[in-house]
This record gives C-alpha cells, sequence and structure tokens, in this order.
C-alpha cells in the first residue's frame, strides 16, 4: 500500500508542469556540489574522455562533453523545433493576433539585454562577442517556477510566457547560426542543404513515418557539425520538416514531441545542467560579477530582459499591434518579464560558443546562474506579493 502511494506521488510529480524545473535545480546543486569538492578533477577528466570512432573519412570521435553540448543538445533543438512549428501552425503563434504581443515582447526582451552587455563589453576583445549571452529565456526554468505559482497568475499568462519563450527560443536559434558558427565548409554545407530538401521532399509527399525524417536527420546533423554552423541546428531543421496539422488528430510532429517530451526535460536537460554547471568557486569569483562581463551578464538578465519585454509589449498595445491577454494586467507583464530573465541553459550554451577562455566562460556560468536564481525569485515574490494585494482589496470591496 505504502509502495503504490510513492509510486503515485513519484508519478504525479513527473508529470507536473514544474518538475522539470525543479529537477535542473537540483542538478544544478548536484553540479556545484561535485566541482567543489575531491570529486572535480575526477568528474572533469570524465567529461573529457573520448567517445566515438573515426576512420575511412569518418570523423565521430569526440570528448563526452562535446556529444553532450552538441549531440544530446540537438535532440533538445529538436523538441524546441517542434514546439515551435506546432504553435505556428495551431497555437498561440498561429495568427498575427495570437502572435503579435508574445512575439514583440521576445523582440523587446532579445534586444534590451544584448544592448546592456554590449555597452560594457563592446571594447573588451575577448568578451564583445558574448552579447547573446543575457537574450535567451530558459523555458523549463521559467514555466517551472510560474507553474508553483497555480492560481496565483492567470491561466492566460502561463500561455503568454510559453509563447515568448518559444519566439525567444527561435531568435537565440537564428543567433546562434548566424553569429556563433565557425569557418564554413561549403562542401559539407551542401551535403546538409541537399538532406533538408529531401525531408521537405518527404513532407510535400506525405510520409508519415517519424524514423523516415530522424535518420536523415542524423546525417544531417553530421554534415552540418563538419560545416562549421553549430550542428544543434540540425535538429530544429528536422523538427520543421515533421508534417503536422491544424486538428486533433495527432501528427507524426505531435507524437514525436510527446515522445521526446519526457527524455528531454527528465534525462538531456539535467546531463546538460550537471556537465556544465560544474562551477569551482574560487576566491575572487565573486568579484567577476562586477567585471564588464559579469555586470554585462547580470543586469542584461535581471534589468534588461523585464525592461525589454514590458516595454516593448506596452508599445505595442498602444499602437494597437496586439492586446494583453485576457484576465493578464501590466503588473501580471512585468512580472513574467522578471521571469524572462531566468536564461540558465540557452545562456550557458551560448557562453560556452562566444567565450574561448575557460575562466571567462567559468565567469560567465557564474553571472548567469546569479542573474537566473535572482530572476526566479524577484519573479515568484513580485507576482505572489501582487496576488495577495489583489485579494486583499477585493475583499474589502466586497
Amino acid at each position: 500500500m505504502a509502495l503504490n502511494i510513492n509510486l503515485k506521488a513519484f508519478k504525479n510529480f513527473f508529470s507536473s508542469s514544474s518538475a522539470g524545473g525543479i529537477l535542473l535545480l537540483l542538478c544544478v546543486i548536484v553540479s556545484l556540489t561535485i566541482a567543489n569538492t575531491g570529486l572535480s578533477d575526477d568528474f572533469n577528466h570524465f567529461l573529457q574522455t573520448q567517445l566515438g570512432f573515426e576512420g575511412g573519412g569518418v570523423h565521430l570521435k569526440y570528448p563526452i562533453l562535446l556529444w553532450i553540448n552538441d549531440g544530446l543538445m540537438a535532440i533538445f533543438f529538436l523538441l524546441v523545433g517542434l514546439e515551435i512549428k506546432r504553435e505556428v501552425i495551431e497555437g498561440e503563434l498561429s495568427s498575427v493576433k495570437l502572435a503579435a504581443l508574445p512575439v514583440l515582447a521576445a523582440v523587446g526582451g532579445v534586444i534590451a539585454p544584448a544592448i546592456i552587455y554590449a555597452v560594457f563589453n563592446h571594447a573588451e576583445p575577448h568578451t564583445s562577442k558574448g552579447w547573446g549571452i543575457p537574450m535567451a529565456t530558459d523555458i523549463a526554468f521559467a514555466l517551472g517556477i510560474l507553474s508553483l505559482l497555480g492560481n496565483k497568475v492567470p491561466s492566460r499568462l502561463k500561455i503568454f510566457l510559453a509563447a515568448l519563450a518559444i519566439a525567444d527560443d527561435l531568435m537565440a536559434i537564428l543567433v546562434i547560426a548566424v553569429f556563433y558558427s565557425t569557418e564554413l565548409h561549403l562542401i559539407n554545407l551542401l551535403y546538409a542543404g541537399g538532406i533538408f530538401l529531401f525531408l521537405i521532399g518527404l513532407n510535400r509527399f506525405g510520409v508519415k513515418k517519424i524514423w523516415a525524417y530522424l535518420i536523415p536527420g542524423a546525417f544531417m546533423w553530421y554534415f552540418i557539425h563538419h560545416s562549421g554552423i553549430h550542428a544543434t541546428i540540425a535538429g530544429v531543421l528536422t523538427a520543421f520538416t515533421l508534417p503536422t496539422t491544424p486538428d486533433a488528430v495527432e501528427s507524426p510532429l505531435e507524437k514525436l514531441e510527446h515522445i521526446l517530451g519526457n527524455p528531454v526535460n527528465f534525462i538531456i536537460m539535467p546531463i546538460f545542467a550537471i556537465a556544465n554547471t560544474n562551477i569551482t568557486f574560487e576566491p575572487g569569483m565573486s568579484q567577476g560579477l562586477v567585471s564588464n562581463l559579469g555586470l554585462g551578464i547580470v543586469l542584461g538578465l535581471f534589468l534588461g530582459k523585464p525592461i525589454g519585454i514590458f516595454a516593448m509589449s506596452w508599445l505595442s498595445v498602444k499602437l494597437k499591434l496586439a492586446k494583453l491577454p485576457a484576465n493578464v494586467g501590466w503588473v501580471h507583464l512585468f512580472g513574467a518579464g522578471l521571469l524572462g530573465g531566468i536564461g540558465f541553459t540557452m545562456s550557458i550554451f551560448i557562453a560556452l560558443l562566444s567565450l574561448d577562455k575557460p575562466m571567462l566562460q567559468a565567469e560567465a556560468k557564474f553571472a548567469i546562474l546569479v542573474a537566473s536564481i535572482f530572476a526566479g525569485i524577484s519573479g515568484y515574490i513580485f507576482l505572489s506579493v501582487y496576488n495577495k494585494k489583489k485579494r486583499a482589496t477585493s475583499a474589502i470591496e466586497h
């Protein structure tokens, strides 16, 4: 009986919308603990262990850390791509009226942090390329914290934040593809482009088998990886070719999205968090928070995100380009903007791509961690306090 109750509680936790965010937080704690104990050297040595094979013109032997960041994260981007396409076809991004507010808010939430970062780092040769670091919102953490608020916030606010984070991710993907790719190798790019056209052809001819897209997609990953463009883009391109429909019948895209949801949220993202937040705290590291790099990241995420999201939302509503969701007020929107400053996963990912020195990468991770914690706590408290005041006012009026 007790076992059944425990299994039920376990199942309920992993089916909750906040579970992914909570698990990521636990993995961050585990990773930080490993990095600051005697296990640190062994763990770093493990991450550098070579896996794979090479020979006959095939090069697939890389450190475990690269397999995580380029391989497993391609599956994460595959899921993100599926979510983006579904939202465009049938969700919150399916029409100009529905998509305008979260998309424009996402634009503001991308531009403002990048400007703040650039103000501090434009003259710094080793960190100037990192302007993309504070641009991104972590979907899992942001929605996880919002879900912890339950009915304290309007349900439409959750939809708004999800759509904003998806649009935000799309912009981050474009930034990675355009600005954080290395020297291009045209022949591999042409091979990848040919596979992408083949996948589009499969869609046009009505092929419904998911494996028919995933197997060529894996080959596309290989060629993109060797083309100079970051390999994770292959996941997004593959996702965009999966067929879907706006009706209630489960399409191949939706089926794959359901298949990948739990593995990505409960396996891939925790592995990424453990591998990439193993920051060894050293004397003076906190001083990095007031360096140009640290200030650009912390202020970009903690201030730039909510200011950019709120300002662009306000402007778009005033210009009648969009309208607020039902039961969502400006205070709610600012609270969601604070949660948008949780840039954990994608921000760390871009930091690894844009900064070439391990010490700078460690400082950036620490700044991202601090800013994301501040943003998450502030957003939660802000929305919770506003809900209490609103209820108290409502009780007095009645």
